[in-house]
């Protein structure tokens, strides 16, 4: 490790599983202090027991509940240079399956979520002179597949979002977007179990590398990023996906 984020105080989202915990553990190890958010305490004190990092339930979804968690965030990093947005949820229903409540769950935690993080997390960013966020969207949201409708347009919501902000937000605080394909996570278990060997093979066969992405090949992307290595870029959508959306 070269310590790119040494003194740097940084706020990740989804903190308890996944990409969250894996850029968590990564950035930790890059010299971070870092404040875990994640409606799953539990799971969010096992990262933290890895990262040294400050423990924080919340519902992103609730503006309420955003607002107090981030100002304690940042009370308790005395700042924040960073956020990570890397909560979300996952549904395979197409529009024929998914009903009205359920479409309105994933764009509330993937979009709105990650819209009211940002905006409570702005005043703290301002007083950095290093501010940076990085929001996840999904290769979904370059290239959909059959399936996920809901989940692809909640997540080129979060694209284009990403990129409005960072117009609005230049120069004071650098945004982009990281648009991971399937990865080795709880979340990609839930469309194919880790034990369906056949579906498996059938998903990876729609990437160039005929595999699925390893939580610290997003976790390094998104690492640099957040680093001032990255100082120059800015509304930037990076597909990390094993050449899933490039052909």
């Amino acid at each position: 490790m070269t310590g790119r984020l040494t003194g740097r105080k940084i706020v990740i989202t989804g903190a308890g599983s996944g990409i969250g915990r894996e850029s968590a553990r990564i950035f930790a190890r890059e010299g971070a202090t870092l404040a875990l958010l994640d409606r799953d305490r539990d799971a969010a004190q096992v990262t933290a027991d890895e990262t040294g990092g400050h423990v924080f339930a919340v519902d992103v979804t609730d503006e309420a509940q955003v607002k107090s968690v981030i100002d304690e965030a940042g009370a308790a990093l005395n700042g924040i240079d960073g956020l990570l947005n890397s909560a979300g949820i996952l549904t395979m229903k197409t529009i024929d399956d998914i009903d009205v409540a359920e479409f309105r769950r994933v764009v509330d935690v993937n979009l709105t979520g990650t819209f009211l993080v940002c905006q409570a997390a702005l005043p703290w960013l301002r007083q950095s002179p290093t501010a940076a966020i990085v929001n996840i969207a999904s290769a979904q949201a370059l290239l959909p597949s059959l399936l996920g409708s809901a989940y692809a347009a909640s997540k080129a919501a979060v694209m284009m979002f990403s990129k409005s902000i960072a117009k609005e937000l230049a120069p004071a605080v650098r945004v982009n977007v990281i648009c991971p394909g399937a990865t080795e996570t709880p979340m990609t278990d839930q469309g194919v179990a880790p034990d369906d060997v056949e579906g498996r093979k059938a998903l990876a066969a729609n990437y160039a590398m005929k595999r699925l992405c390893q939580p610290a090949e997003i976790a390094n992307g998104i690492l640099f990023l957040m680093s001032q290595d990255a100082s120059a870029i800015t509304g930037v959508a990076l597909a990390i996906d094993n050449g899933r959306t490039f052909h």
